[in-house]
């Protein structure tokens, strides 16, 4: 279930790539991710990763309603996502880096309605 009052829920930057093999998921992390690892995760070889969709990890869920980032899975999101501290260096690197892609997505989306 989302997880509601993030300070990353106007944002969402993290979240996008348009590599099929960005987020690694560890031996913890998929079994921490339960019942949905099957449908979020694909392997390469021996290494496990988020499955990405629309250049987004499929995690990610875009209420348009309320303009919001949220990832389905956050408290049991893989450490690589965990590792990355909100207003980090890193955080504003992927803000600097993708920012125009949440908004791109929210605006397509929205224009589906």
């Amino acid at each position: 279930m989302p997880e509601s009052g993030h300070a990353c829920l106007g944002c969402g930057a993290c979240c996008f790539s348009k590599l099929a093999n960005y987020v690694r998921v560890n031996g913890a992390d998929h079994a921490r991710l339960g019942l949905d690892v099957d449908t979020l995760t694909h392997f390469d070889e021996n290494r496990c990763y988020m499955n990405m969709l629309d250049e987004h990890c499929a995690a990610l869920v875009v209420d348009v309603e309320t303009r919001q980032f949220v990832c389905s899975v956050y408290a049991r999101r893989p450490d690589t996502c965990r590792d990355l501290e909100r207003e980090s260096a890193a955080c504003r690197g992927e803000l600097h880096q993708k920012s125009e892609r949440p908004l791109l997505l929210l605006t397509s989306l929205l224009a589906r309605r």
